[in-house]
């Protein structure tokens, strides 16, 4: 495997020009390449240019055949698509990135992000449940979710339908933040679409 190749360590500075992004998000979006993956790559490589460079080479070496890099304009596509959407790509490193997230031991070396992001400086607490949630359910969800609002704390969910989304409505007052697996700009179920704007207004959607 790739990852057992290479020392596992954490990338020293953020992307310095969109282009380096760029290859960060390729670098990510390559076959194999994981997050622990990712990391290795670049405290072996230095960035993610040299790294791209050296992956056909070091998948061959681990008995890899026709391994292919993440074609270049799939990355474009979703730049675009993520810009359209008023999202902006956020690396490890910068200024802007969670402190929360660097206690992981493979913190996201990318996050997608559209909104308020001092909302996940606060304390967060994650809010999840069923998709076909009954009405007392739903009622209590909402009353939590209002409840750790007004004491001070983010309301994280997942924007599913059911639980996650009347928490999410309940909190949207005092900070939600809604964890998109697709994207930010892929809304499921589409019937919240107008939840994820909102979200994106007043609280912050992270991908």
């Amino acid at each position: 495997m790739i990852a057992e190749q290479i020392p596992s360590l954490t990338p020293l500075t953020p992307p310095k020009s969109e282009d380096d992004r760029s290859d960060w998000l390729r670098l990510l979006r390559s076959r194999r390449v994981g997050i622990a993956t990712f990391f290795r790559l670049m405290a072996t490589h230095g960035s993610a240019a040299d790294a791209l460079a050296a992956l056909p080479g070091i998948a061959a070496d681990a008995g890899v055949r026709d391994y292919a890099l993440c074609p270049e304009d799939r990355v474009l596509a979703e730049l675009r698509a993520g810009q359209a959407a008023g999202a902006r790509l956020l690396a490890f490193g910068e200024a802007e990135y969670p402190l929360a997230l660097l206690d992981l031991a493979d913190p996201p070396p990318l996050l997608w992000v559209k909104g308020r992001l001092d909302l996940i400086a606060r304390p967060c607490i994650a809010l999840v449940g069923a998709r076909n949630a009954s009405s007392l359910g739903t009622r209590m969800a909402r009353a939590l979710a209002t409840d750790l609002g007004r004491q001070g704390c983010t309301v994280v969910s997942g924007l599913a339908r059911g639980i996650d989304t009347a928490t999410h409505t309940a909190a949207l007052a005092t900070g939600t933040i809604a964890v998109m697996a697709g994207g930010v700009d892929v809304v499921y179920p589409s019937e919240n679409a107008a939840l994820a704007q909102q979200i994106g207004e007043q609280g912050l959607l992270l991908s």
